[in-house]
């Protein structure tokens, strides 16, 4: 779990300094914010999957279902902070930041539940 959390930190800095680089300051507080929770999420759809791993198909599955319901959490959240504070919350920036943190991480998960 400690190289799950330093490869989500580690992304969201990238991410962050990218968004920076392309959209400025304002994308700073977007990318920051939606990287760590996409960390955040991952995590925890990873400790929810693990004990799994060795269980039998169908409670595999129920497990893996709960890790994606976690995953669209994540983007019921980013609706939510874009219709609340565009002004903070910019859609492209805060979707990047999002997005490109949780989709190489959940490409990586296979990894991570050895």
């Amino acid at each position: 779990m400690r190289w799950l959390l330093a490869s989500g930190m580690g992304l969201t800095a990238l991410v962050t300094l990218i968004l920076w680089w392309v959209w400025g300051r304002g994308a700073v507080v977007p990318g920051i914010t939606f990287g760590l929770l996409a960390t955040v999420i991952q995590l925890a759809a990873v400790a929810v999957l693990r004990p799994a791993t060795s269980q039998p198909f169908g409670r595999l599955m129920a497990r893996w279902g709960m890790g994606m319901g976690f995953r669209f959490v994540g983007v019921l959240l980013f609706a939510l902070a874009v219709v609340l504070d565009r002004q903070l919350f910019p859609p492209l920036p805060t979707a990047f930041g999002y997005l490109g943190v949780l989709v190489p991480l959940l490409y990586t998960e296979t990894r991570f539940l050895r």
